[in-house]
């Protein structure tokens, strides 16, 4: 990216820097009382298509491996056909100039790569211990029309993160990302993986056309269910879907479409009595907010009641089943009456099942006061959501942290 010259961009560049972009959230942090217990992010994100000359070298076909060299060399990053393309923009223009600049942020020289030194500067300034870190443009890569791309550039990506990323960092963690198009390299991605140190969980991309019922992904499943992690549903959108391509706004796009991938997946979930099949299997649902839901629920319910033969392997209704599954709270919707709120966080258990996360560094994001300033959670509520309900189900080792946690419960 070549340095801008003029006064005013040079002015733009100096002011560029995550702790003076957060300085509130610092403010909030400290006057709140943050540091006085753990607060886990399970969904931040880094934007692994700056590292892709590294990652590249970390896919094992030699045909990929060169055309990604290829294109990482030239500088075209996310151009490369190794990734899709995409219709459409989150930035907005003039206002938000986060993406762009974000390259030109000054981090240290030392053995610590910079995704981390950028990680570790808005987990600080926020007051943030932990962190589940999930790739940015690689979540459009479901969409890809060669699985076997999708498939390869997940273990690179894989490869990279377990031995270069996680390995200098024990305050970030992730579930990594599994090649749904392709099977078989999901299942061999938990087999090789699902050990390694830092690997919280699995996480699908939910952009994508497989259906989660497929006989396929059964030994995937049961394997997940035997290791004993989470697996996680992670939304995006896709500008390009034949629905979603009827509407002439991002804001339209965004809204529809990082909730109904997930809707589509957790109601054939269900309905096909995958719950009942594996049911030691945490999963998770990402980045989809939390107002679909409350209508989800009552949806899925209504039918069922009239065609329960439909589904013959529930043995409760679906709202209850939603009710054992876990949630990420990102993007927060704040409807003007808060009753409308609290009657949702009670329809899906938050002091057990809900999870906060920031989404950070993407425009939409939310910090901790957004779970810690409503009025009508109790403070074990709070610190519920913010923390334990994460440590509880990514098994995360807050000791190095919070010594004297237990005292803190």
């Amino acid at each position: 990216m070549e340095i801008p010259t003029s006064e005013t961009d040079k002015m733009s560049i100096e002011s560029f820097d995550t702790t003076k972009l957060l300085v509130n959230a610092a403010r909030q942090r400290d006057k709140r009382g943050f540091n006085d217990f753990p607060i886990i992010d399970i969904d931040c994100h880094h934007y692994e298509n700056e590292s892709m000359k590294e990652i590249v070298e970390f896919i094992e076909d030699p045909v990929l491996r060169h055309t990604g060299q290829v294109y990482s060399a030239a500088g075209t990053g996310a151009q490369s056909p190794l990734l899709p393309g995409v219709v459409g923009t989150q930035d907005i223009s003039g206002r938000v100039t986060r993406y762009p600049l974000r390259k030109l942020e000054e981090t240290p020289v030392d053995d610590k790569h910079r995704d981390v030194h950028l990680s570790l500067k808005f987990m600080d300034a926020m007051g943030v211990d932990y962190v589940s870190l999930f790739p940015t443009p690689m979540l459009l890569l479901g969409m890809h029309p060669q699985p076997e791309v999708e498939a390869g550039l997940a273990r690179a990506y894989n490869r990279w993160l377990t031995e270069v990323l996680l390995p200098s960092e024990p305050r970030i963690k992730t579930m990594l990302y599994l090649p749904f198009n392709d099977p078989e390299a999901s299942y061999r991605m938990v087999q090789d993986f699902g050990d390694r140190p830092g690997v919280c969980g699995f996480m699908v991309v939910s952009t994508r056309n497989k259906p989660v019922y497929d006989n396929a992904y059964m030994k995937t499943y049961s394997l997940i269910e035997e290791i004993g992690k989470p697996l996680a549903f992670h939304a995006s959108y896709n500008w390009n879907d034949r629905t979603l391509g009827n509407t002439n706004r991002f804001l339209i796009t965004h809204a529809l479409g990082f909730t109904i991938y997930n809707v589509v997946h957790i109601s054939n979930w269900i309905i096909n009595g995958l719950p009942e099949r594996f049911p030691k299997l945490d999963v998770i649902w990402i980045e989809s907010g939390l107002a679909w839901v409350p209508w989800i629920m009552q949806r899925l319910d209504n039918d069922y009641k009239m065609r329960s033969s439909e589904a013959p392997s529930l043995r409760k209704l679906p709202s209850e089943y939603m009710q054992d599954m876990y949630y990420s709270s990102q993007p927060m919707e704040m409807p003007n009456d808060p009753d409308i709120l609290e009657m949702t966080f009670k329809m899906i258990k938050v002091d057990t099942q809900l999870m906060w996360c920031s989404d950070y560094p993407h425009w939409d994001m939310d910090v901790p006061s957004v779970i810690y300033d409503l009025p009508f959670l109790d403070e074990k509520s709070k610190r519920n959501i913010l923390g334990e309900n994460a440590r509880k189900l990514l098994d995360i080792d807050i000791s190095d942290r919070f010594p004297d946690y237990k005292a803190l419960t």
